[in-house]
């Protein structure tokens, strides 16, 4: 009996080593008695060295795991999930995490807490992606819908304008006949670009810094010597598989808008980052290598209100906008099967443009 227990107990000890949850043991008094190896790592603090520590001095979720919670699980003997807290890191970064708290008590009356503590960043990431790329259909049905709707009667539209003008002995009369033309191309030329172009990629290999160097210095030139776009880039990104157009389009759209969001502040910076990531997944795709282009602005941020819907079609924080720019960048990139995300919070928004690096086309 005791050599079962003592197996019971190495065996409990392996499968808290091996978890991949963070779990941490604290006592009555909320100090700090154990931590797996994962709590080790996700913390990036020795166990040795944090024995005897408080919970709120190691766990530190502004607002989400207060102290008063964690007493009042030891004293009702309740357990209680926290979902989706933020948990700054020692490298500054944040975790989304989700963290559950069990009181535990043995034969003799001894009460401690265990907390365990599982990041879900990848699958928010994951079902994040899938809502943008369920919004970018559904969006683009809807534009191809009233696409066909609107072009026809625009079409009848301007050739009876056209019928009606050369019948017209005034000429002072034909400047309506020709704002109704001219109305009606307006018109038809804004669904053509909600619609997008219907040729196929023209598919090279290329250097993604060179796309960005080119859309860099046409936005220096537009906004003249008021913006600064830093550069952080990363040379080990090998050549891409894409159509340069579309993509040097897709990202001019974005870093128009971060210059256009930061206007004339003096303290107004861009920054275009590039990364190199392995095995990554965008949407339900795995790739081996994709290119991870980040756009950041300091400026006010994106509005709550329209975060959701940033890349639905007119859509715009902007006063001069028209909201075609992030539809019409998401479109081009998912036709190479990539991806735009954004994150935005005052004072850093980041738009972050994920390319597989081979072929989209070809089979894994």
């Amino acid at each position: 009996m005791k050599d079962m227990i003592q197996i019971n107990e190495i065996s409990q000890q392996r499968i808290l080593e091996n978890l991949s949850s963070a779990v941490l043991l604290f006592d009555q008094s909320l100090c700090l008695q154990y931590m797996n190896p994962a709590a080790e790592m996700l913390f990036e603090i020795s166990f040795r060295h944090t024995v005897g520590n408080s919970a709120e001095s190691i766990i530190q979720c502004p607002g989400g795991l207060p102290r008063e919670h964690l007493e009042q699980a030891l004293r009702t003997g309740h357990h209680f999930t926290e979902r989706e807290l933020c948990l700054p890191l020692p490298d500054g970064k944040r975790a989304t995490v989700d963290c559950t708290v069990i009181p535990l008590s043995d034969s003799e009356g001894e009460t401690a807490l265990l907390i365990e503590i599982q990041q879900i960043d990848r699958q928010l990431r994951i079902s994040r992606e899938e809502q943008l790329l369920s919004q970018h259909q559904a969006a683009q049905e809807l534009i191809r819908g009233l696409a066909h709707e609107i072009k026809n009667p625009l079409g009848g539209l301007r050739g009876a304008a056209q019928l009606l003008e050369q019948e017209l002995d005034d000429p002072g009369l034909c400047e309506y006949t020709q704002i109704i033309i001219n109305e009606a191309d307006r018109l038809k030329n804004l669904v053509n670009r909600m619609l997008g172009s219907d040729r196929l990629p023209n598919l090279k290999q290329v250097n993604i810094h060179t796309l960005l160097e080119r859309v860099r210095n046409l936005v220096l030139v537009e906004s003249g010597e008021r913006l600064t776009i830093e550069r952080d880039y990363d040379p080990s990104i090998p050549d891409i598989c894409v159509d340069s157009d579309r993509i040097i389009q897709a990202l001019l759209n974005i870093l128009r808008n971060a210059a256009r969001e930061i206007g004339n502040s003096p303290d107004g910076r861009i920054l275009l980052q590039t990364r190199i990531l392995r095995q990554f997944t965008i949407g339900n795709r795995r790739h081996r290598l994709v290119a991870q282009i980040s756009i950041e602005d300091n400026g006010r941020g994106i509005p709550d209100s329209i975060r959701e819907k940033l890349f639905y079609p007119m859509v715009t924080a902007s006063d001069d906008g028209v909201g075609l720019g992030l539809t019409i960048a998401q479109s081009l990139i998912n036709q190479h099967s990539g991806l735009v995300e954004c994150s935005s919070e005052p004072g850093k928004t980041v738009f972050t443009v994920l390319l597989p690096v081979e072929n989209p086309n070809a089979t894994n």
